[in-house]
Parts: structure tokens; C-alpha cells; sequence
């Protein structure tokens, strides 16, 4: 039996015996691309060549593509591990053809390899064709349905409908129909005499499954819907390797195989519990619980581990939010299901990089990195389960008070939207203390939600309007001003405002990328100046942001840069090589470059350490950068470099990065880096580096700050002027220090004495309070309302709490800065024996006083805005305790 590691390498290598060249799979993680976050199929990196926008060649191609889904077509992230075949990361086994071989080349490879290399056999596959749509005027793909009437007889040639059978990229874009190739799995019993295959394709039996997906892109869908054809025909295919493994491995679910079994033997071991392969039922029992928390955790995994090793750290936005999303969904399964109350995921780090490692080495190279990462989240993550278990315990303890047994779904999407407490838990907790939750409620919470983040990202794009073909070339490593000509433009709708793009022939300007923003300047004609207000790149040209479009886009224009924010930027984004280049002289050869941002007034650089980088640190890395600057490094550039001799040089690729087959490198001294930004033309042009901030931003990785140039000066400036002033309230002192020090003393001393004698008067108001105390039905009431600060009024309830021990209610109003405050304090019987809850007296005692507040059964604390309602809420505290 073939191993996953022997399938993955048959396919890539039966493909190259057929003339394509074997790529590397292109990061998970989406760095440079505004439509997408994460590679979710294996054509996502070759867009710009479907799009006709670079060069095909070469034109046949194949690899194994790391992919990452969870929404879409059954890829909702809450339903992985319910079923035995999706998963959030996948790979994708592909091949293409950009303009060579089209239907009949594609489906004759792709017959030949399952049936001749891995011996499948042909009686099990079953293929779907585009049946067609009379509405759009396409017909059904005869030339798919002749290709494969070569292989398999017809009534395993199934039609299939646009929703299956007819691939888009997008809204608009290359689109075309396909062909499924789908595999009857189920047993020789199950076959003979029953439903046959043919009738369940399609029907989400989980034994009868697509494993390969052809697509035949021939059209260009535009925004009005209609279709042009193609100027190039593409085959772009893709087989799922976890499933293909399934079936040639004899299993009944991905999981099963050794893509997975190692990692889930490691979590029996680790959890004491056992896997018991079964199958989701409606029934779910406690077995099947446990196996479906087993396939979350080693699918979510294998997604948090290549995500963090190809640069995306899980955080609170956008792609670190999805990454969190899935680790969270991992821990809580564990958590609920496994037992698991403490950080255990990361261990199983070391099984997956021994599975996977060697096809994708950048697992071993981040081994540290990713381990640090998603055990610092877990931990976290805990802590928030607890403090969700909290707030749930009092929610459920109000509802005990109100004689109610069902939790509101706003609450409950209240736990969820804010502590990240999931509603399968909270529905757990409920039914296990006798309640239940009001779901359609927090449904409509989602929805509201979900409505909202759609509105907020609505963009609609026009079609372009294109003014001639050809492909665009970038100048701006050698010019700020070009002439130029409009290629297409088009109009974008966002968020009740419009602007538009523009593609230019040649241009200077930068498209943001990397990191480094991108230009801002004008298009000058003869007759108009138009303003670019920001560059973006897309498909790997630039894409220039206007507000308006020039009356006549046909005109020659002159393509300006504002060469005074562009060389600002500049000087920031070499300053970030020589920051990257000190810190390893510093730190060690671990300090990794793990993100950056540069603009025209900010420098960010995010590097890998695991600990606190300290001030001494720093200012060895300060000083060795200003030494550079100072000795004012020509920029030394090698343009399109082959990647091999770009490495022989020594320079530095970052992890996570797509690179070609050439690359550019930028040097400065021992700085040499792969970089497609714009540079100062020498260190010196810098001026003065300074940094102003180290932080953490996550487990292993530091954020470093800073300033250069006219930023630094000015900085400089203030800080010269800030002391000048500090002086001249001393008396212009001349060691300011000496005296700064002799003021912070003496202020210290004052304080001190404040202190005792605000304790001294916190003493003699309680001691006068007791003196004074009222008995009501045997009860010692204390009742005040006096001028003083919050903490005062707390310590004199406690004070009276230990002169009465028992049979006590203490309520003091206080106002201080006219600010009303209300502290009420219970003796531990007046709790025990006469049920009182301070924290629930105190919040309806402080809607007197407009303010709320709450605390423990025997003491709570209150604040508002209305003073003029005091008296009424300590008489209403009052009234309610005895």
C-alpha cells in the first residue's frame, strides 16, 4: 500500500513525464492579494496568468497546493469533524495547461493516471459533465461527453447542473464548465444489487465522493453577466489528495489514513481516550463525541501550523482572526470532549512535522516558532473559557432568582461576540444545571452580525473598460516621472463612495506590497492634472487609485510621483534591512524577519524572539545601523536574478513569501535581502535611525518601532524643547535630575502622610457610625451619607463589618467630585440566614442615582450620575435589606 508521501510525489512526477514542471506550492497565506486571505484552490497563484496578464510559460505546470477553506460549498468550519472527508486545510493536487492541451489532453492524462499508474478501477469512477444553460446560451459540453465516451460507457457520463458543473472565479472573471470525477468506495455488498453509483453522485454519501475536479475555462463572465470568450483556453484541475489517499488506501474516511492516524494516536496517548473510528449519527454518542473532537483537533492542526509557518500569527483581524477562529474551535473541542483543561495541542507538533516536514520544510524550519505560538493561544484561550464559565454561573444564578429556565440568545451571543465563549458549550452548561437557550435568539444575533460585516465590506466592481491590450511594465526602480497611457480602467462602489482604477502601460508608480505603501502623485495631460491618492497592486501590476476619471483616458499623460513621500518611505524601508541585519548580530541567527510596514512616517518591524529584547539590546542595534547610515552604503541591485545564484549571494528569503524563478535582490554591505520595494539610492540618505517602542505582538515575536530622517530631527527638536521647559519650572536648575528626584521624594512623603491622616479620619467616622448604630429587629443598622472618596467609604464599611461581626446591614452613601457613590456591606448571617445578596440589592438600589453597579453577596459597590438622588437610593438599599 502506498503511503501519502509516495502518492503526493506518483502525481507530480507522472506529470512531468508529460512535459509540466513540477512548482512549489505557493504560501497558504495571501500577503499580496486584496480578493483573497488564504490560497483555497490551486489556481489561486496563477491567476495573473489566466487573467492574461503575465507570461504563461511555462505552460504546462503541476504541484501539490496547501489550501485553506472555511466557508463556501461544504466548508463551514462548525461542520469539520462531522463527517469523514472536509477539512479546513487541504492539499491540491493540479495541473495545467495554459494555451497547450485543453479537453481532450486533460481527460486522457487524468483517466490514465487513476486507472494505469494507481489502478483504480474503471467501474467505480463516475464523471459529470455541464448539461448546459439555455438562459446564458451555452449548450451541454459535447466535447467533454466524446472525450470521456473514449473511457467509460455512458451511463457513467452523468449531466451536471451550473451550480456543480460550471467553475467561476469570481463574479466576474475566466470562468468555464468542468468535469467531476467521482469514486464509488462503498462495499462489494453495498454495490451489488443496490442503489447504484451513479445515483448517489452528487447526494453527499460520504462513500461516494468527487475526488477530482477538471476545468475547462473558456470564458470571461462580465459585471453585466454575459460571457466573451477566452483570448487563451486553461485547463486548471484539482484532485484532493487526503481523499485520493482514502481511496488507495482502502478507508472509509480521510481520517483513517496515515495523513491523519499519527496525529491521532499522538492525542489518545496524550488524552488517554481512544479513537473509535466511527461514523456521525444523528445519535451522537459519548464515543462519537470523542472521535469528532479527535478529527478536529488534527485537522485544525495541520491548519494553524503551515498558517503560522508561512507568516500569519492568529490575532484579531482578517486572516489572524480566522486562524484564531479555527485554534479556539481545536481547544474547545478538546476542552469539552477530551478532557483537556490545559494547553496540549502544541504538543503535537513534533508527529506533524515528522509526517509532513519533508514535502513542506518550512514546518521543520518554524518548528520553534509555531510550537510557541499556539501553546501561548491555548493558554489564553483557557483563561477565557473560565472567565466565560463565570459569567455563565451568574447568568444562570439570576435565572434561578427569577424562577426562569431558559438563557436569553442575546446573552448568550453577548458570551460568544465578546469572550469568545462558544454556544455549543454554553447550550452544554445549561443542560447539564437544568436550562436551555433561547437559539433562535442568538440566531438572529449572528445574522445581524454577519448583515453587518457584509454591508461593511460590500465592493462592487465595474467591468473594465479596456483601451488597448498589452502588459504593463513597471519603472519605478529607475524613474518617478513617466510618460504613459491609460490601459483600462474601471469603477468601484464601497461603502457609499466611488472612485477608479486605473492600469497605466508603463508606470512608476509603487503598488503596495510587502509592506511598503504605495505611491501617491499625479496623472499630468495636456489638458488636466489628475491626483493618485494611493497605488495598489493586484495581480502583480499596479493599480492607481483615482477619485475621478480623466475626461479623455485616451490621452498621453505623464505619470508623476510625489517623490518627497516616496523617498521618506524609502528611507524607512532600507532602514528595516539594516534594522533586520543588526538584529541578528545582536540577537542570533533566530531573530527572523516576521512582518514589517513602511510608510512615509512609520517604520514596523516584527522579528522572532522569545523573549523581551532589552534596552542594552537595543541600543547595540541603534548604534549599529547609525554606523551604516553613517557610512553611506550605495544600494547595490541585481535585477532578475535566477533564485539559486540570488541564494549563493547570501540573501535572506522570509518564510511565507511566493517567489519566481527570478528574483531582485537589494544589497547594502552585508545587507542582502530578496526584495521587490523601493530603496533609498544609499544608507546615508536615511539620515538618523532611532527606535521608539519593543513590544510583543505574540508568543515569540517582538515589535520594534522606530523613526529616521526628518521624522528623528523633529523628534529631536521636541524633546530639546520639552526639557528646555522642564528647566524653566525649576528655576533653570542646573543638575534637573538632582532636583526631579528631591521633588519626587518629598511628593512621596506628602502622600504618605495624606494617607494616615485619611486613615485616621476613616477611624473616626466608623468608630462614630458604630457608636451611633440604630437596632431594627435586631438588626444593627449603620446608615450615612457623608463627602468622601470611594476608597474611603469602602474601608469605613469594613471597619463597621469588624466592630458588628453579626446581625449587621452598613449602607454608605458617599459623593466625591459630584460623583454619587453607594457601598453596602452584609454580615456573613445576614448572608446565610436571611438570604441577602448585596450585588443584587445594590444594582436596583443605584437606578435612584442613574448608575449601576454590583459585587459579591456580602459587599457591593455602586456609582452614578445623579447626586440629587442619593438620600432615596440609601433609604430604597435600605429598605430592601431589612
Amino acid at each position: 500500500m502506498m503511503t501519502a508521501n509516495e502518492i503526493r510525489e506518483s502525481f507530480k512526477k507522472f506529470f512531468e513525464s508529460k512535459g509540466h514542471v513540477i512548482v512549489p506550492s505557493a504560501p497558504m497565506v495571501i500577503k499580496d492579494d486584496p480578493t483573497l486571505m488564504f490560497t483555497n484552490a490551486g489556481m489561486n497563484q496563477w491567476k495573473d496568468v489566466i487573467l492574461g496578464i503575465k507570461d504563461p510559460e511555462p505552460r504546462r505546470r503541476t504541484d501539490s497546493q496547501k489550501c485553506l477553506r472555511v466557508s463556501g460549498k461544504h466548508n463551514d468550519l462548525e461542520e469539520v469533524g462531522h463527517d469523514t472527508y472536509h477539512h479546513t486545510m487541504f492539499e491540491m493536487l493540479g495541473n495545467w495547461s495554459f494555451g497547450d492541451y485543453f479537453k481532450e489532453g486533460a481527460i486522457d492524462y487524468a483517466w490514465e493516471y487513476l486507472v494505469d499508474v494507481l489502478q483504480l478501477n474503471p467501474e467505480d469512477l463516475y464523471v459529470t459533465v455541464f448539461e448546459g444553460s439555455p438562459a446564458e446560451g451555452i449548450d451541454r459540453d459535447e466535447e467533454a461527453v466524446r472525450c470521456w465516451a473514449k473511457h467509460l460507457p455512458a451511463d457513467h457520463i452523468l449531466d451536471g447542473n451550473r451550480h456543480d458543473n460550471f467553475w467561476e472565479m469570481g463574479d466576474t472573471g475566466p470562468c468555464g464548465p468542468c468535469s467531476e470525477i467521482h469514486i464509488d468506495s462503498r462495499p462489494p455488498e453495498e454495490k451489488n444489487g443496490g442503489i447504484p453509483g451513479r445515483e448517489l453522485v452528487n447526494k453527499d454519501n460520504p462513500q461516494v465522493i468527487e475526488i477530482w475536479n477538471i476545468v475547462f475555462m473558456q470564458f470571461n463572465r462580465k459585471a453585466d453577466g454575459s460571457l466573451t470568450p477566452l483570448a487563451m483556453n486553461v485547463i486548471d484541475t484539482g484532485m484532493g489528495f487526503e481523499r485520493l489517499v482514502r481511496m488507495l488506501q482502502g478507508k472509509h474516511s480521510n481520517y483513517d489514513t496515515d495523513i491523519f492516524q499519527p496525529i491521532i494516536r499522538e492525542i489518545e496517548q496524550l488524552s488517554g481516550m481512544r479513537y473509535g473510528f466511527t461514523t456521525p449519527t444523528d445519535a451522537r454518542t459519548e464515543q462519537e463525541k470523542i472521535d469528532i473532537a479527535m478529527r478536529v483537533v488534527a485537522d485544525h492542526l495541520r491548519a494553524v501550523a503551515f498558517s503560522i509557518a508561512d507568516g500569519q500569527l492568529p490575532g484579531n483581524a482578517k486572516a489572524g482572526y480566522v486562524i484564531r477562529r479555527i485554534l479556539r474551535r481545536a481547544v474547545r473541542y478538546a476542552y469539552t470532549f477530551l478532557g483537556q483543561k490545559e494547553a496540549f495541542i502544541y504538543k503535537l507538533l513534533n508527529v506533524l512535522i515528522h509526517e509532513m516536514g519533508q514535502a513542506y520544510p518550512e514546518l521543520t524550519a518554524q518548528r520553534e516558532l509555531i510550537g510557541r505560538v499556539i501553546k501561548e493561544e491555548e493558554d489564553s484561550f483557557l483563561r477565557t473559557l473560565d472567565k466565560g464559565i463565570t459569567l455563565l454561573n451568574e447568568a444562570m444564578h439570576q435565572l434561578e432568582e427569577k424562577h426562569e429556565t431558559q438563557l436569553d440568545g442575546q446573552e448568550a451571543f453577548r458570551l460568544f461576540d465578546t469572550y469568545g465563549f462558544p454556544l455549543d458549550l454554553t447550550e452544554l452548561i445549561c443542560r447539564e444545571n437544568g436550562y436551555t437557550v433561547d437559539i433562535e435568539a442568538f440566531n438572529r444575533e449572528m445574522q445581524q452580525q454577519k448583515q453587518r460585516a457584509r454591508n461593511a465590506a460590500v465592493v462592487e466592481n465595474e467591468d473594465w473598460t479596456i483601451l488597448f491590450e498589452g502588459e504593463q511594465q513597471f519603472v519605478g526602480y529607475d524613474y518617478s516621472e513617466y510618460e504613459c497611457k491609460i490601459m483600462r480602467y474601471r469603477k468601484v462602489n464601497q461603502k457609499k463612495r466611488s472612485f477608479y482604477e486605473l492600469v497605466l502601460d508603463y508606470t512608476p508608480f509603487y503598488g503596495e506590497m510587502g509592506g511598503q505603501v504605495g505611491d501617491q502623485g499625479v496623472l499630468v495631460s495636456e489638458d488636466e492634472t489628475i491626483e493618485v491618492i494611493d497605488t495598489k497592486r493586484e495581480n502583480n501590476q499596479s493599480i492607481h487609485i483615482v477619485k475621478e476619471l480623466p475626461k479623455n483616458p485616451t490621452a498621453h499623460f505623464m505619470a508623476c510621483v510625489d517623490t518627497d513621500k516616496r523617498e521618506a518611505s524609502a528611507a524607512n524601508h532600507t532602514a528595516t534591512h539594516l534594522l533586520d541585519y543588526a538584529l541578528k548580530q545582536v540577537l542570533g541567527e533566530h531573530a527572523e524577519q516576521k512582518g514589517s510596514y513602511v510608510s512615509p512616517d512609520t517604520l514596523r518591524f516584527d522579528v522572532a524572539h522569545f523573549q523581551k529584547i532589552t534596552d542594552d539590546e537595543l541600543r547595540q542595534v541603534e548604534r549599529i545601523v547609525n554606523r551604516m547610515i553613517r557610512q553611506d552604503i550605495p544600494l547595490d541591485e541585481h535585477r532578475d536574478t535566477p533564485i539559486d545564484e540570488a541564494r549563493k549571494m547570501g540573501a535572506i528569503a522570509l518564510f511565507g513569501e511566493k517567489y519566481g524563478d527570478t528574483v531582485r535582490v537589494v544589497r547594502f554591505g552585508p545587507s542582502c535581502e530578496f526584495c521587490g520595494g523601493i530603496h533609498a539610492t544609499s544608507t546615508g540618505r536615511i539620515g538618523f535611525f532611532k527606535i521608539i517602542s519593543e513590544s510583543s505582538v505574540a508568543a515569540g515575536i517582538r515589535r520594534i518601532e522606530a523613526m529616521t530622517g526628518q521624522v528623528c530631527e523633529d523628534a529631536i527638536y521636541l524633546l530639546q524643547d520639552t526639557f528646555c521647559d522642564l528647566k524653566a519650572m525649576f528655576n533653570n536648575a542646573s543638575d534637573l535630575k538632582a532636583v526631579l528626584m528631591k521633588y519626587i521624594e518629598e511628593h512621596d512623603a506628602m502622600k504618605k502622610s495624606i494617607e494616615r491622616f485619611r486613615q485616621q479620619a476613616v477611624e473616626r467616622t466608623a468608630k462614630n457610625l458604630v457608636e451611633h448604630a440604630q437596632t431594627v429587629n435586631g438588626i444593627h443598622v449603620v446608615k450615612a451619607v457623608l463627602p468622601m472618596e470611594p476608597a474611603s467609604a469602602k474601608d469605613i464599611v469594613f471597619k463597621v463589618r469588624e466592630a458588628i461581626p453579626s446581625s449587621l446591614v452598613c449602607i454608605i452613601g458617599s459623593i466625591h467630585e459630584d460623583h454619587p457613590m453607594l457601598s453596602l456591606m452584609f454580615s456573613d448571617d445576614m448572608v446565610s440566614e436571611h438570604g441577602l445578596n448585596a450585588g443584587t440589592i445594590i444594582r436596583q438600589a443605584a437606578k435612584l442615582i442613574k448608575g449601576g453597579g454590583g459585587g459579591q453577596p456580602h459587599y457591593a459597590q455602586a456609582g452614578g450620575k445623579d447626586v440629587d438622588g442619593l438620600n432615596a437610593a440609601v433609604d430604597e438599599a435600605l429598605r430592601l435589606s431589612i
